[in-house]
């Protein structure tokens, strides 16, 4: 079987995929992400779950036939209900990460995987999952503020924070799975993979 297509320049997602032994080539995907979606009940989920769609089938439409991978991220607060995606400069990222600061969130990261038809290369489905993890943040001081958006790490990041990074410093605790909140759930990844009939074990 060929390889995959991930449809994200993420190399976060890139390890995590290679860890499961999964083959892919890396294709961006150009399409437009939401910012928000109705407010409903676990409306971040739905968010995610959008984007990861969205981005899943703009590179679908370019590889017919392929089977193609992508996923969002996003991290909420229920005490802001706000959505913290990257942050657009350096005060922002100070913004998030005051407000996330002793305080629980959810990272949830949802992925979409495009199947195309055996017998039609025009055609094809599209299987969704997704996973939330709850994190928690101790107390953040400003100056230890000031010196991790210095260091230019939160810039790329939902939440303005890297758990795998020096970010790690500021999660008290995380309950669920830790690849969803690094940005591949794999667990959902492998087991929509596998019904796909991609062998990974």
């Amino acid at each position: 079987m060929e390889p995959i297509i991930l449809a994200s320049g993420s190399p976060r997602r890139q390890e995590l995929l290679k860890q499961i032994g999964v083959p892919f080539e890396v294709v961006k995907s150009d399409a437009e992400e939401l910012t928000e979606v109705p407010k409903k009940e676990n409306w971040y989920i739905d968010l995610a779950t959008e984007n990861a769609k969205r981005k899943a089938v703009d590179v679908a439409y370019r590889y017919r036939g392929r089977l193609v991978l992508a996923a969002d991220t996003v991290v909420y607060s229920e005490s802001t209900d706000s959505i913290y995606g990257k942050p657009k400069n350096e005060g922002d990222a100070k913004r998030m990460l005051r407000e996330l600061a002793a305080q629980d969130h959810y990272v949830c990261t949802a992925v979409a995987l495009v199947i195309p038809d055996a017998n039609d290369r025009n055609k094809a489905t599209i299987s969704l999952d997704s996973d939330a993890t709850i994190v928690s943040f101790r107390g953040i001081t400003e100056q230890e503020i000031e010196d991790y958006v210095a260091t230019g790490e939160p810039m790329d990041k939902a939440g303005a924070y890297a758990i795998q990074g020096l970010g790690a410093i500021f999660v008290e605790q995380i309950e669920g799975s830790y690849s969803t909140v690094v940005g591949l759930p794999l667990y959902e990844t492998s087991r929509l993979l596998m019904r796909a009939g991609v062998k990974i074990l």
